[in-house]
């Protein structure tokens, strides 16, 4: 299976993450900034866009069902909650929609590599191809935020997901928004 824990590898707990994903994904997956900012280039050593807030993300839940209108295909529920501070708000004092569109983003991708496990035992790199973003309500600092992520299709090529940004705070949407994401184009050669 993709990238299992070496015996020299730090264990991360993943006995906070509920859901039916296998402990593997949960310990591939269940680390938002562990896993995005270990596989960055080796030949950038500086920080990552995002790599704060990245490392804030808690997954509390990875689960892999059968999908209600495909039986014969699976889909996977990716689930984690943040607190907005002060890095991702905007002049106004609401989180930045940047910010919200890279949780979008981040976020379901992650639930994409959890079904791409699951289905492949592979994690399968991939480009954005498009991110549709809806804007339904501001979240200030302190509030906390639940992203709920829903693959929709894992397809040869083509990969979409859905996802809600919650306030539980304020119990209510904050974002919507679907992304879909491909695998990229070999590059071609100079010759």
């Amino acid at each position: 299976m993709a990238n299992s824990a070496s015996s020299d590898d730090v264990v991360f707990d993943i006995s906070h993450i509920a859901g039916n994903a296998s402990d593997e994904i949960k310990q591939i997956v269940g680390d938002p900034g562990g896993f995005l900012t270990g596989r960055r280039n080796p030949q950038h050593n500086g920080p990552i866009f995002g790599e704060e807030i990245q490392r804030r993300l808690k997954v509390t839940e990875i689960s892999i069902q059968k999908k209600a209108e495909e039986e014969r295909k699976l889909e996977a529920r990716y689930v984690v909650e943040i607190i907005v501070e002060e890095d991702m708000l905007n002049g106004g004092g609401n989180i930045h929609g940047g910010c919200s569109a890279f949780l979008v983003d981040v976020c379901s991708s992650l639930c994409l590599i959890a079904l791409g496990i699951a289905t492949t035992g592979d994690i399968h790199a991939s480009v954005s191809q498009s991110l549709n973003i809806v804007y339904h309500s501001p979240a200030q600092a302190g509030d906390k935020l639940r992203l709920v992520n829903t693959t929709l299709t894992l397809g040869a090529r083509a990969h979409s997901v859905r996802t809600e940004i919650w306030n539980v705070t304020h119990r209510r949407l904050v974002v919507s928004g679907t992304h879909v994401k491909m695998l990229p184009s070999t590059p071609k050669s100079n010759l």
